[in-house]
């Protein structure tokens, strides 16, 4: 976007042009019982500050006058390992108790003749200011870093104070929507999550049954053991372990080898249409989690980790679904054992009772099963993948954003006092104020932040370039 595209009573400005105070970087404090309490970098919440996330420092009330935070106070993090993260911040709120802020972050404080603090909590996390952010960001060791000269670079379209003010309204509501749906959504998902497995308890009930035990209708074995020995060998097999077994499937993109015998392969060996089913597992709620095998991988076998069991007079996938809906409601969970690490055992599941209807009956309940859970994946898919709840979001976040500061989401009024003239009464006061001097740390005095040089009077800030994410591409790229 240029200076032309300006909606009217709009301007370029840098940060630097409407900073009531200079950027200032927190101090670092060791923890100590009953000091002065300092922000964490944790406080930083969805563009917001949590005050009670906090750690009591190692100085007293008067070292850390200088870096009190106050209502409107914008903080930011100097680095993260996620360039995504850097220089993302949190507006401070009413404040109950007095709190300093850490040398993790850097304090914005905006003039509010010019730039309401709400306004500019909202401009940070637009696709505008973010590109600049990011492409400015350096880094070192893997931790990703912006300090104030870039901060104070980073330029962007001011509009009047009046539209400004109406600019915050409007993004209040269209996010608070936006954050309702989004979490009405997670929440049925989560529902029906949970409504699954007594969906599947209702249909397993809805026959006549007769209750046999697992090893009277299919056979039930425990894997082989892995050890040193079998790590090379003339004879290597693929075989299955408890990582293999997910949820939705099978997770074969990582299958191990070890060695076999004939016999060994023999007995191990998978056949289609077996089930098998994790053992063991460090969470009670991940035991018995059981997945179908196809005949995916030629010869492969099955670890220790794993529990067989192969179909005699059942129909598979009714077996499979009867295992499925025992391990989601938690039953093998209360039978498991163990500590650390929760064990079920093949014998305690080759004595576990198991309903079994007519095969007609069996087959009706497979039916009925596939299709329910066929339309509760396609419900799933919109929290997973590249379409999922979060892109979406965050896409739908980034438009908003976007229309909001190129002057689309709320309409002009001629009447507003322009931008311009805003600046140009701080160009005034700036002027008028003697220039701070820089005061020389006495090596005995606590380490304080450095103090930026007082501000140029200001310019209008060109358009930024390029390569600084003009609005009018990122507009083109997340716009409704």
């Amino acid at each position: 976007m240029s200076e032309k595209e300006l909606p009217a009573g709009w301007v370029w400005v840098r940060l630097s042009d409407v900073l009531s105070q200079p950027l200032i970087n927190g101090r670092s404090v060791r923890t100590l019982g009953g000091g002065f309490p300092v922000l964490r970098l944790t406080s930083i919440k969805d563009g917001s500050i949590d005050l009670n996330e906090s750690k009591e420092g190692a100085w007293s009330e008067e070292e850390a006058q200088p870096f009190l935070v106050t209502h409107g106070d914008y903080l930011l993090s100097r680095g993260n390992g996620s360039r995504k993260l850097v220089g993302r911040g949190g507006l401070v709120g009413d404040i109950s108790n007095p709190v300093a802020f850490p040398d993790t972050m850097v304090r914005v404080r905006v003039n509010p003749k010019s730039m309401a603090p709400e306004y500019l909590r909202y401009l940070w996390d637009s696709p505008l200011v973010r590109r600049q952010v990011e492409s400015l960001a350096r880094t070192t060791a893997g931790i990703y870093k912006v300090n104030q000269k870039m901060l104070e670079s980073i330029s962007f379209p001011l509009a009047p104070l009046a539209e400004q003010e109406r600019i915050v309204e409007a993004l209040e509501g269209r996010l608070s929507s936006l954050d309702v749906a989004e979490g009405n959504l997670r929440a049925a998902h989560a529902k029906a999550e949970a409504l699954m497995p007594r969906m599947m308890a209702a249909l397993f009930c809805s026959a006549e049954t007769k209750i046999h035990r697992l090893s009277d209708v299919a056979e039930v074995r425990l894997g082989r053991q892995r050890s040193p020995k079998n790590h090379a060998g003339d004879n290597m097999r693929p075989y299955l372990r408890a990582a293999n077994v997910g949820w939705k499937g099978l997770l074969l993109e990582d299958v191990k080898e070890m060695n076999f015998t004939d016999k060994e392969l023999e007995t191990y060996r998978l056949e289609k249409g077996d089930i098998v089913l994790s053992e063991a597992s460090g969470s009670p709620g991940e035991v018995g989690k059981p997945a179908m095998w196809n005949d995916e991988i030629e010869d492969c076998s099955f670890q220790n980790t794993l529990i067989r069991v192969r179909s005699k007079a059942i129909n598979p996938h009714y077996l499979l679904y009867f295992l499925r809906c025992s391990a989601l409601r938690g039953d093998f969970r209360a039978g498991a054992r163990g500590v650390g690490i929760h064990h079920l055992g093949a014998a305690k599941l080759s004595s576990w009772s198991i309903p079994v209807p007519s095969g007609e009956d069996q087959a009706r309940i497979v039916d009925a099963l596939d299709t329910q859970l066929s339309a509760l994946a396609a419900a799933s898919e919109i929290f997973e993948g590249d379409r999922s709840i979060d892109r979406m979001a965050s896409a739908l976040r980034s438009a908003i954003l976007n229309r909001a500061f190129t002057g689309a989401l709320v309409p002009q009024d001629p009447t507003d006092e322009p931008a311009s003239a805003l600046l140009a009464r701080i160009q005034a006061e700036r002027a008028a104020q003697p220039k701070a001097k820089r005061t020389r740390r006495a090596a005995t005095t606590p380490r304080k932040a450095k103090r930026a040089p007082a501000a140029a009077p200001i310019e209008s800030a060109p358009a930024p370039s390029p390569t600084a994410a003009p609005a009018h591409a990122v507009q083109q790229e997340f716009d409704l």
